[in-house]
């Protein structure tokens, strides 16, 4: 039995080219960066061009690149570092209450240390309205936190009309763009991006690296305390390897972009219309105009995701949901409470099928007819 893959939203596989490019820093290149010696310039050169591609895929400066250990650092990094270092402006945040866990969890400790913190809610399209976001403005608020595509949903943000709207507000603009990046088109000057979030494993790059954009202009407090590297912002020897395997992998998706989004389109497609001709029946969530064609959510009526989840796997299928299962009860996801309400049966019936460069038309359409022969038996 073939085991296929829907589940690029949680990671993807490393692409073999992306592979073949750090091997060889594996073996050759071991200098510390910010050595003076023939080892480390060579490691420090590599380090430099990774930064200059990475700064090249959001029209952004070299300067402006903080290398992190993935998105949850870099999102700590942008909304802690942010907040400590203007709370002499202003002690509150804004965000939204369907962001990821590594902003979510963020907002709550900041909370914990005298922040003052909104929660924009969702419309049942799973979009924020910037009608609340104007609303919730005041002159103390420091930052504004709203990711750019929700990872469970794939649902759009207005991230430019956000940005648009902060343009005259003393509040940085952040936006988690872990799970755009690589399908949509991001210029962070254009656009009024002040702090951006990317990690390299959403985009067939190696785990444990990442990056945050910060402005040249953002005033930003590092969160941990050693030595001078990135410009005193994250120190820490810097993970040579992995940057070279995260320029490999940026330099990939952004010659790919375009037919990428057409193929996740065409998948996407693929797999609602098997669903469909075998009768299945099911919702999606999130407004489907508004998506990103890597990502969809659906809801399967008289079904709950433990027992989905676990039929899916052991028919071969990876897939996930926003829930958390444990000892045998479900706790409801969060996004979908943030957009239907946390008694709506949806909460805990729907699973998030991704998609990414291994899958084919051909696995896609074998997976959605196990997924429609599973529903089946667990529905009659």
């Amino acid at each position: 039995m073939e085991h296929i893959y829907l589940d690029h939203a949680a990671t993807t596989p490393m692409d073999k080219r992306v592979v073949d490019a750090m091997y060889p820093i594996f073996n050759e290149v071991f200098g510390n960066p910010s050595s003076v010696h023939s080892f480390g310039r060579k490691a420090r050169q590599l380090l430099d061009e990774s930064r200059r591609v990475l700064a090249n895929s959001i029209h952004a400066n070299e300067k402006e690149i903080i290398f992190t250990s993935g998105g949850t650092e870099a999102d700590n990094l942008a909304i802690i570092g942010t907040a400590n270092a203007n709370k002499d402006k202003g002690n509150h945040i804004i965000t939204t209450i369907q962001e990821h866990h590594a902003t979510l969890h963020t907002a709550e400790y900041l909370e914990k240390e005298g922040f003052e913190v909104t929660y924009l809610p969702v419309t049942e399209d799973g979009v924020i309205r910037v009608e609340d976001l104007k609303a919730a403005l005041t002159d103390q608020t420091i930052l504004v936190s709203v990711m750019y595509v929700n990872n469970e949903t794939g649902v759009i943000q207005p991230i430019e009309e956000v940005a648009s709207l902060l343009r005259d507000h003393q509040a940085y603009f952040h936006t988690d763009a872990v799970q755009a990046y690589g399908l949509l088109d991001i210029d962070v000057k254009e656009m009024g991006i002040d702090l951006l979030t990317v990690s390299a494993h959403k985009i067939n790059g190696p785990k444990g690296i990442g990056f945050l954009y910060a402005g040249e202009d953002v005033k930003l407090q590092s969160l941990q305390y050693g030595g001078e590297q990135e410009r005193k912002r994250r120190p820490g020897t810097e993970n040579v390897v992995g940057a070279v395997g995260f320029q490999k992998a940026v330099e990939l998706a952004m010659e790919n972009r375009v037919s990428r989004r057409q193929e996740y389109h065409q998948f996407k497609d693929l797999f609602l219309s098997v669903l469909k001709e075998e009768g299945i029946t099911f919702d999606l969530n999130g407004r489907q105009e508004n998506t990103v064609p890597a990502i969809v959510n659906i809801s399967f009526p008289g079904t709950n995701v433990e027992t989905l989840l676990t039929n899916f796997d052991l028919a071969g299928i990876a897939a996930s949901s926003g829930s958390a299962c444990t000892a045998g009860s479900v706790e409801p996801s969060h996004v979908l409470s943030a957009i239907y309400g946390e008694n709506n049966e949806c909460t805990t019936n729907s699973i998030r099928f991704s998609f990414g460069i291994f899958n084919t038309k051909e696995n896609v359409t074998e997976a959605a007819s196990r997924v429609a022969t599973i529903i089946k038996r667990l529905t009659k």
